[in-house]
C-alpha cells in the first residue's frame, strides 16, 4: 500500500507517518512547503514533497490538516486526487472554558470533504492521539472508520490495523462520523482532566 499523508510535518501527521513507515507501509509526506516536507521525510526514512504531487499516484490519501485548513486543503488538491480514496481524520472542536466541545455543526468534516471530492471519503483514527502513535511501540488500542465505499473502507480498517496492536472496526457509513468527531472532544477532555493519553478498547465483539 502506498500511502500520501496531507499535513504530514504537523503533529498528527508526523506520528502517523513514522508509525505507517515502522509497519512497513510506503509513505509520502505531503506539505505546503516541499522542503519542509522533504527535510522531515529524510528524518523519518520516507518520501516528502509538495501537496499536490504527494497524492499523485497512491492508494490513499490521509488527510491529517488541521480541521480548520482541510476542506479548503481538499478544494486546492481535488483535480490532484481525482478519484483516489481519502481518509479523513480531524475534528473541528470548540474550547471553552467549561471543557472541549465537538462542533455545532450537523454535517461532519469528512461529509463535507466528501461534497468536494471525486472519489470516496472515509473517517476514521479519532480516538488515536498523536503522542500514542509517536511511540515506538505501537499503540494498544481499538481504531473505528466510518465510510459508505467497501473498497475505500477496507483500506483504512488495512492501515488502522497496521499501526496498532488493537483492532480496527467498521464502525458504520460516512454519517458516523459525526459521533466519531465528536468523540475527540471526550478524548481530550478525558486527558486534560486526567493528564494522559486515552485510548479506546471495543468490548464485547469477536
Amino acid at each position: 500500500m502506498r500511502v500520501a499523508v496531507v499535513g504530514g510535518t504537523g503533529p498528527f501527521g508526523r506520528a502517523l507517518a513514522t508509525r505507517l513507515h515502522a509497519a512497513g507501509i510506503d509513505v509520502i509526506i505531503g506539505s505546503r512547503d516541499p522542503e519542509r516536507a522533504a527535510t522531515l521525510a529524510a528524518e523519518l526514512g520516507v518520501e516528502g514533497a509538495a501537496n499536490a504531487d504527494a497524492v499523485r499516484e497512491v492508494d490513499l490519501v490521509v488527510l491529517a490538516t488541521n480541521a480548520d485548513a482541510a476542506v479548503d486543503t481538499v478544494r486546492a488538491l481535488k483535480d490532484d486526487i481525482g478519484g483516489t480514496p481519502v481518509l479523513s481524520v480531524a475534528s473541528e472542536l470548540e474550547f471553552t472554558a467549561n471543557g472541549v466541545l465537538p462542533s455545532p455543526d450537523a454535517i461532519s468534516l469528512a461529509e463535507r470533504i466528501q461534497h468536494d471530492l471525486k472519489g470516496p471519503v472515509v473517517a476514521g483514527l479519532h480516538s488515536l492521539a498523536a503522542a500514542t502513535l509517536g511511540k515506538q511501540e505501537a499503540p494498544d488500542e481499538d481504531a473505528l472508520i466510518c465510510g459508505d465505499d467497501p473498497e475505500a473502507k477496507a483500506l483504512a480498517l488495512d492501515l488502522a490495523e497496521r499501526i496498532t496492536t488493537g483492532r480496527a472496526r467498521d464502525a458504520g457509513p460516512l454519517q458516523s462520523a459525526r459521533a466519531l468527531e465528536g468523540l475527540t472532544a471526550v478524548i481530550v477532555n478525558l486527558n486534560k482532566r486526567y493528564r494522559g493519553h486515552a485510548g479506546l478498547k471495543i468490548t464485547g465483539l469477536p
